[in-house]
Order: C-alpha cells, then structure tokens, then sequence
C-alpha cells in the first residue's frame, strides 16, 4: 500500500521565489527576523507566514546554515523505516510458514 501525499497548494518556484526573497530582505535589513520577514512577505505572495517560515528554516538546514535534519536525510530515514517494515512483515511471514511446515512434519511422521 502506498501513501500518496496530498497535493502542493504552491509550486516549486513559488516556494524558492519566496523564500529567495525573505533571505534577500534579511540581508538588506540585518536586524530583521525570519519571523518578521515571514510575516512581512507571505501575505505579499498570499502564503502564509507559518508555512513560509517553515520553507525557510528547512532551507537553512539543508544549506547547512543551522543544525538539524536536511532534507536528504530525511527522505531517507523515510524510506529506511519503510524498508524496515517491510522486512519485519516478511519475517513474520516466513516465521509462520517455516512453523506450519515444521508442525506439518511433525504430524507426518507420527502417523
């Protein structure tokens, strides 16, 4: 069964766009926040500031700007844990079979 994530309200180059321009208004006004930047652009584009504050603090990290999770490892840690489960489920899987073959041998050579 696959997950299907839901649809992105806003395009790719929107989200770059926006946050393009809340780095570019903190670097013409070093004591500016994200937060206040955030909440200065989003609604000029019609995002809100939340979200955009989000894109941006994921952005830091994955530039390498702030510690924390890039998103690389993130996708991957995903599909690890998927892969993980899979396994698991698997295993159960051939756990049963292999006792249900052992207990069928087992009746077999009583009689």
């Amino acid at each position: 069964m696959e997950i299907v994530p839901a649809p992105r309200k806003f395009s790719n180059e929107m989200r770059e766009r926006a946050k393009r321009m809340v780095r570019q208004a903190r670097q013409e006004d070093p004591g500016l926040s994200v937060n206040a930047a955030c909440k200065r652009i989003g609604p000029q584009l019609g995002i809100l500031p939340d979200a955009l504050r989000g894109w941006c603090r994921q952005a830091d990290i994955d530039d390498g700007v702030t510690p924390g999770v890039t998103t690389v490892e993130s996708d991957e840690l995903k599909r690890l844990r998927q892969e993980n489960a899979e396994l698991r489920r698997a295993n159960e899987i051939l756990k049963t079979a292999s006792a249900f073959f052992a207990a069928a041998e087992l009746d077999r050579r009583i009689r």
